[in-house]
Formats: C-alpha cells, structure tokens, sequence
C-alpha cells in the first residue's frame, strides 16, 4: 500500500492505494484525527508522500529551503501554491510564530506540521516524503503547469479529468462520499498517492536534484 496525505479540517486526509506488480487499485480515502494515527496504520504503508514540510531550516533569518524557491520556478503559473515552510524555531516555540514571516496558510497549518515534525526522524525518509498536488498534477500533466486554480469549478474540473484518466477506479471516490469530503482535497490527495506510487517504484523526481539536509538530518525535498 502507498498512500497521499494533505491535511483537512485540523485531521488528516489519505488516498491510498494497493500495489501488485503492474497494479494500482486505489482505495477509499479516509480521515485519521493525527498523523501517528496514520503512521500505525496496518499493513503499514510502503511510501507516504505528505502535503506537509519535513526537513526545515533553523532560524527565519536563514533564507527560503531551496526545494521551495526551485518548485515554483518548474511550476511557473502554478508557482504561488509553493508556501515557505516556516522555520524549526517557529515550529519549536522558540520564537513566536508573528516573527516568523509565515503567510496566513502557513499559520494555519501549523498545528499539522508540528505533528509529522515530532514523528519524523531520518530513518523514516524512507517511508515519508515531502510532496505537493501541484507539483504532482505537474507531472501527471506531462510537465507541465495546470491553467486554473483549484479554488474554481473550472480548475476542479481540469484536475478531475487528469485524476481520472491516469488512476484507474478514483472515479468512484470523487464526489466526497459518506464523509461528504471537498472535492478539491480528494483530488490534492489522489495525486500525491500517484507520486507515492512514483517513489515506490523509484521513478519519482527530486527537487533539489542534489540533496540538502537540515540540522536534524532530514531531506529538504519534494518528491512528485
């Protein structure tokens, strides 16, 4: 199993999928209340690719992640739905969060972060990657940038068509379901299952291409 996250109403929410040889059965999302709730997941996951930062730079002043700054030039259009990933001092409590220069999604998502920042450690890298829809819509688009954004009915259903036609059998979980779940986080979190996929098969691309590493250890990347 390989699976997607983003982050929905202060939970978690994962498309996933079987993987059998040639075979990507998607499943039915579902909603986890934490990420260690995920995490504990049985069968455990083979690959996670995660809408959230993983590997973090110290200190505001320290610049932007290069893996932020290189996503957005690839993206070009698209490129504003890259957000700084806030710093480990913000994340940490060491300085508050009004002096981190963080945007108002970032603030939000902090509670989020927080959580897959205390799970994390370098061993699990080989499990849990940093993703975003955007960068995989990107290649499931054959690199290139979609027109719209998702926020409209038009760039909902741009997207919708692309799901659809590269994962067989996502069709069925598209309209929310029981859970009445948005459709534009369905569709964010079947892409990242597709780029999960691409890691489990060792054909997803890195951003950088040279890896950085913070101060814990981590990769700062994205996968798609």
């Amino acid at each position: 199993m390989v699976a997607g996250l983003t982050p929905y109403k202060g939970k978690w929410l994962v498309a996933s999928a079987k993987m059998a040889g040639s075979t990507f059965a998607p499943e039915p999302p579902k909603i986890y209340d934490s990420f260690s709730e995920v995490l504990s997941e049985r069968p455990a996951f083979a690959a996670i690719v995660i809408n959230a930062p993983v590997g973090y730079l110290d200190t505001p002043n320290a610049g932007l992640r290069s893996c932020d700054v290189q996503a957005r030039i690839i993206l070009g259009r698209r490129g504003s739905a890259i957000h700084n990933a806030p710093s480990r001092a913000v994340l940490d409590g060491t300085i508050p969060e009004w002096e981190g220069g963080l945007d108002a999604v970032t603030m939000t998502m902090l509670p989020r972060y927080r959580e897959v920042a205390l799970e994390m450690s370098p061993y699990r890298q080989r499990v849990i990657y940093e993703g975003n829809p955007e960068l995989s819509f990107y290649q499931l688009h054959r690199d290139t940038p979609l027109q719209r954004s998702k926020k409209i009915e038009e760039g909902r259903e741009e997207r919708r068509v692309i799901v659809e036609e590269k994962i067989r059998g996502s069709e069925r979980y598209l309209d929310g379901g029981a859970d009445d779940i948005f459709e534009k986080h369905l569709l964010d979190a079947f892409a990242l299952v597709w780029s999960a996929r691409r890691v489990h098969g060792h054909a997803a691309k890195r951003v950088p291409k040279e890896p950085e590493w913070d101060s814990e250890g981590l990769r700062m990347e994205f996968v798609y």
